[in-house]
């Protein structure tokens, strides 16, 4: 990245509450970049209104209006490549990316998954957790990679799953953790610490480990540095 402020581009299907704290984290000072716009596969988004109440430029990419995959994702390309990002932000968008789309952001694609991967990669979550016993459950940042939920993890967070848990209530405790981890890798992204490259993931230069870092009062502190 050059000298500017850096510029995000941040892809929905949905409501966009990771959207949001990203734009609150922008607004905040949190981050040291500037969202230059939010893109739907969803015309009725709803995360597009809050996006256009904060003033950022949106665009509806209607994945239904194309043949296959790879037009979706050409026209989808174009979108996002006119506003020049420096990171493209999956926040809730529910589409699987072709391998073009993605070499074509390669390093500058991320997405946050709810579980603490690799466990439980694709869907329902929560609900593989609970029926599996597990005594703890989370949310991983990672870049994106070919392989589907597969890319290597930034940053986790954890949370206990309890006795009695549903899918709703082990998900609302694990998005609030979302909302804290994808700022903080959103930043060392924005500050230049953190890249990606043919060798791995390096933080100020050094390796991270394959599970990346783990959420904690130090990780925030790794954004005030």
């Amino acid at each position: 990245m050059n000298s500017r402020t850096p510029r995000l581009v941040i892809l929905i299907s949905g409501t966009g509450s990771n959207m949001a704290a990203l734009l609150n984290a922008c607004e905040n000072g949190e981050i040291d970049g500037r969202v230059a716009a939010v893109v739907s596969n969803r015309a009725n988004a709803k995360g597009l209104d809050v996006a256009r109440g904060a003033g950022i430029a949106t665009r509806v990419v209607d994945h239904r209006a194309f043949a296959d995959r790879e037009h979706f994702d050409a026209a989808l390309a174009r979108e996002i490549e006119a506003f020049e990002p420096d990171l493209v932000i999956l926040a809730g968008f529910m589409r699987i990316l072709t391998p073009g789309f993605v070499d074509r952001f390669h390093g500058r694609i991320m997405n946050i998954h709810p579980s603490l991967l690799p466990k439980y990669p694709g869907l329902n979550t929560h609900r593989r957790a609970i029926e599996a016993g597990d005594s703890e459950a989370g949310a991983s940042v990672h870049f994106v990679t070919t392989e589907l939920d597969g890319g290597p993890v930034i940053i986790q967070a954890r949370v206990p799953v309890h006795e009695g848990d549903t899918e709703e209530s082990l998900a609302s405790r694990v998005l609030k953790v979302e909302h804290r981890i994808y700022p903080l890798a959103v930043q060392l992204f924005c500050q230049g610490r953190l890249t990606m490259d043919s060798t791995g993931v390096h933080l100020d230069g050094e390796p991270l480990p394959a599970s990346g870092l783990e959420y904690s009062e130090q990780s925030v502190n790794l954004t005030i540095q």
